[in-house]
């Protein structure tokens, strides 16, 4: 794959333990599955809508994935769509963006910046 940026979605009360470590080890299901799930700008939204509908603490993390090497997978997931996974922690240095959101119960992403 060519994308050369990824997003990571998590809530924003977990940003400043992520920058006091200087690295994310991931979430739950992140431990649970292996890897840190990771969307395109193309797969944003269907993520946010189907695990996060009618959440309004959230952050996206937009990730410089050139910095993060052989850690990126692409794999396949969701209807065979190819998604990023990193393979160990997420330095926060490859965090290049992070912009407030929330999702309404029907899905719809709504960013702090857009109201």
């Amino acid at each position: 794959m060519s994308e050369t940026t990824a997003y990571k979605i998590i809530g924003a009360d977990e940003w400043s333990g992520i920058v006091a470590a200087g690295a994310y080890a991931g979430s739950e299901v992140d431990h649970a599955d292996g890897y840190i799930h990771l969307s395109t700008e193309d797969q944003f939204a269907e993520t946010a809508g189907k695990h996060y509908a009618g959440r309004a603490d959230l952050l996206c993390l937009s990730v410089d994935l050139t910095t993060l090497g052989e850690t990126v997978v692409w794999e396949p997931s969701r209807g065979g769509q190819l998604f990023p996974h990193i393979y160990g922690p997420l330095p926060i240095a490859a965090v290049t963006k992070r912009r407030g959101f929330g999702v309404s119960p029907d899905g719809e992403v709504q960013f702090e910046d857009q109201a």
